[in-house]
């Protein structure tokens, strides 16, 4: 199977466009490969994406341009019951810093939030097939939701999750944490190892975030990682990678032997 990158942008929203553009404006230099922009509707409660048209306009262009988009949440703003053992609590308090939207919703409750979701981006014909819960939390109430919508995928820290048959294929994602120095630290050593720690894996994604921006150092990682990926990796949009198949890489390879 040739090996793929899926490069996504996450937290993408008219409160975080400029930070977002930045990291757009890497992935040109590096030859514009197809991303997966993640939008949030209604990022942190400021603002609906319709109403911002500047930012509109802006994704209709990446749209247009190859890029596809997906639904990442609603408001990306952990407001569900609060957590009581110790682990769930370090996922959902600490290591998230409250942005795991769908960690705890009822099925119900998630299902408002992902048919408000789709009906934003229906009414701007903006064209969807995946969703990816804000820091990569589904709980068991939003994924029984997400099956009942026609969305096509899912992702996890880990994995693209096909909805229709529940087919999970291995992707494990490279992001960063910006939080804190150390964490800052932390990030850029591992991305100067991912390529090598994940060069035998088939299919691996990278997860860009607005915050990344705020450290030249980190950005300059993420260049030096991009670059050599994309080298001797094909780029694909999240759908493009789940309609792949074993058969048709190989009869890709055939043809052009």
């Amino acid at each position: 199977m040739t090996r793929a990158v899926c490069i996504a942008v996450h937290d993408v929203a008219p409160a975080t466009w400029s930070r977002c553009e930045v990291l757009l404006d890497l992935l040109q230099r590096l030859g514009r490969p197809p991303a997966t922009l993640l939008v949030v509707p209604d990022y942190h409660h400021r603002g609906r994406v319709e109403r911002d048209l500047a930012f509109v306009r802006a994704i209709d262009r990446r749209l247009a341009g190859g890029d596809e988009i997906a639904l990442h949440g609603y408001y990306h703003v952990d407001d569900g019951p609060a957590p009581h053992a110790p682990l769930e609590w370090l996922t959902r308090r600490v290591l998230t810093a409250r942005e795991g939207e769908f960690a705890a919703l009822t099925e119900h409750e998630a299902a408002i939030r992902l048919e408000a979701g789709l009906r934003a981006f229906a009414r701007l014909q903006w064209p969807v097939g995946g969703f990816v819960a804000p820091a990569w939390l589904l709980g068991g109430g939003a994924r029984a939701a997400l099956a009942k919508t026609h969305l096509r995928y899912t992702s996890t820290h880990a994995h693209l999750e096909i909805l229709a048959d529940g087919r999970r294929i291995a992707a494990p994602a490279i992001s960063t944490s910006a939080r804190s120095a150390v964490r800052r630290w932390g990030s850029r050593q591992w991305l100067r190892l991912a390529r090598g720690a994940l060069r035998n894996e088939p299919l691996v994604r990278v997860a860009l975030h607005p915050s990344d921006v705020g450290d030249a150092r980190v950005l300059d990682a993420w260049q030096v990682l991009l670059k050599a990926l994309l080298d001797d990796r094909v780029a694909l949009t999240k759908s493009a990678a789940i309609g792949r198949s074993p058969a048709r890489d190989a009869q890709a390879a055939l043809a052009g032997a």
